[in-house]
């Protein structure tokens, strides 16, 4: 009995290849014995678009293989009714050698090889199954706000890099430059000898003010009163790069800023996503692991089939190359890197919550496996734990769980209790 994937593929009645670009589109569109029924190129315009959807619409019911899985053309050509089949650029590539095994390339070439290739391998394909707006809404939010904590990453180290050149005191007093108080130090502190030139009540003020007074403020204060000790004595370099520092305290801010608005939009769709509290309920996930696992795996049950497809995605099932005797076990590229990273932070911090966690990890780490390569393979674990929980919209429940590994008479349960002795 065919798959639901391979049904739909046998529907098709013909096969078109897209090869996209930022400013015209080729495509190219075969019958089932390869013929070439249309190849054109179009602007990436409301008018080239609508060209398109006339010649497509006399041709049937037709699929479309292109070298991605997101962006607007691929919403466009959902939107028209087409059944999309990412291809990984990789494969792509070979198919595209296949067709001209002289090296020789050009866009028509491209899109005629994907349409051939759909023709004849796609009954293996899976199409591309679209998500509700909410999970989409939430996956760009997600991945929105990673890229801005990464422009944040990018801000901090240039703050630091200019305030090595002229103000190390700064960088002494403190440790954590990604929170605002450092930032504000910065503005309120422009060079050592303002700094130095400040009354001490000042500095007591600051302190205060920014939630500073603890335990470390006798050691800032012996800092800041010998603030002009080792720095830059060139009046120059303390011009430039002071404003330097101020002109990226200040775009740290604004940033900051833009970061809580995105934090509070995402919670507010969290809670309110159906499959919320099935993700709410894993151990480490927290706020932000959370929204961004549920945004990556979406609420589309029929994307993942098996929890293999599933660890496969998530780049956490390794990858076999094995000829004659040789055999190497590798890492998996090829894979949703936010999901990746997303299950690696995961894994990590559910070891803080999940004794199973924790000893599994560990066991890894005895038998010689670097960090994260026993995340790897605790996130394995975990996402065949999830794949469960999310295809019967059941939340994590650890008793069921330990209830399950006893049943099965796993190995983990025996480091669980052999840990649990040794603290008692």
């Amino acid at each position: 009995m065919d798959s639901p994937a391979a049904a739909s593929f046998h529907q098709l009645e013909h096969f078109a290849g897209f090869d996209w670009a930022s400013q015209q589109h080729h495509i190219a569109v075969v019958d089932r014995a390869g013929l070439i029924v249309l190849q054109m190129q179009f602007a990436d315009s409301a008018q080239g678009w609508s060209q398109l959807k006339e010649k497509l619409a006399v041709l049937g019911k037709t699929g479309v293989a292109i070298e991605t899985c997101r962006g607007p053309e691929v919403e466009r050509l959902l939107e028209m009714g087409l059944s999309v089949y990412p291809m990984n650029p990789k494969a792509a590539q070979r198919f595209r050698e296949r067709k001209a095994p002289s090296g020789v390339k050009d866009d028509a070439l491209d899109a005629f090889s994907f349409a051939d290739a759909l023709r004849t391998d796609g009954h293996g394909w899976r199409p591309l199954l679209p998500q509700d707006q909410q999970t989409q809404l939430l996956r760009i939010l997600c991945r929105d706000e990673i890229d801005l904590i990464e422009q944040r990453t990018a801000l901090v180290l240039r703050l630091r890099a200019a305030l090595r050149d002229y103000y190390p005191a700064a960088l002494e007093a403190f440790e954590d430059w990604t929170i605002a108080p450092a930032w504000h130090f910065v503005l309120a502190f422009p060079t050592p000898a303002q700094l130095v030139a400040a009354p001490k009540r000042k500095w007591q003020n600051f302190l205060h003010k920014h939630r500073l007074w603890t335990a470390t403020a006798p050691k800032r204060m012996e800092i800041f009163a010998r603030a002009d000790q080792f720095a830059s004595s060139n009046s120059a370099v303390i011009e430039a790069k002071s404003l330097l520092a101020a002109s990226t305290v200040k775009s740290l801010l604004t940033l900051e800023a833009q970061l809580k608005e995105y934090r509070s939009r995402i919670e507010k769709l969290f809670d309110q996503h159906p499959d919320g509290d099935l993700f709410k309920s894993l151990p480490g996930g927290g706020a932000k692991l959370a929204p961004r696992l549920l945004g990556e795996m979406g609420a589309n049950r029929e994307v993942f089939n098996s929890p293999e497809a599933l660890q496969s995605y998530a780049g956490t099932a390794p990858i076999t190359d094995q000829s004659g005797r040789r055999c190497f076990v590798k890492i998996r590229r090829m894979c949703n890197r936010f999901l990746r990273t997303a299950v690696h932070l995961w894994t990590d911090q559910s070891r803080r919550e999940c004794a199973w966690a924790e000893a599994y990890y560990r066991e890894k780490r005895l038998r010689g496996k670097g960090h994260a390569l026993a995340l790897r393979c605790l996130g394995q674990r975990w996402l065949k734990i999830l794949w469960r929980m999310w295809q019967e919209r059941r939340p994590y429940d650890e008793a069921l769980h330990m209830k399950s590994l006893a049943r099965s008479g796993s190995w983990v349960l025996g480091l669980v209790e052999t840990k649990r002795a040794i603290a008692s």
